[in-house]
């Protein structure tokens, strides 16, 4: 169950346009790498402190992987990419790294997690 708040914003476009109600998914708590940890573990025969090893290498190689610029594929899980953030320019040859403001990262969920996005409920919290 994915809980939901109401927000309230302004249009960008119009400023003089009454604000309008949105909801929002609020987080109902946090998952850390020891929790996955003692999750995995309590469903394999794999020690926690193993499992957390395991997934502490695996954020390791995922974080320097993507700085070496490469997309990271996790099976059905899905694949994360580095992407861009930047000014425009007049001419392509005047496009260069000077032109970046921030850098993102882009996650692109597999089939799995697709599906789930589909078959989510909601509850409205205060």
């Amino acid at each position: 169950m994915v809980n939901l708040k109401p927000l309230r914003r302004s249009n960008p476009r119009d400023v003089e346009a009454p604000d309008k109600y949105y909801a929002k998914a609020v987080g109902s708590g946090v998952t850390d790498l020891r929790r996955l940890a003692h999750l995995i573990s309590n469903q394999s025969t794999v020690r926690k402190a193993d499992c957390l090893a395991v997934l502490e290498a695996l954020q390791h190689n995922i974080s320097d992987e993507l700085g070496q610029g490469r997309i990271v594929k996790l099976g059905d899980f899905g694949t994360f990419q580095v992407g861009v953030r930047s000014n425009g320019a007049d001419t392509e040859e005047e496009v260069s790294q000077n032109l970046v403001k921030s850098a993102h990262l882009n996650f692109r969920p597999g089939r799995d997690f697709k599906s789930l996005l589909k078959t989510l409920s909601y509850k409205l919290v205060g």
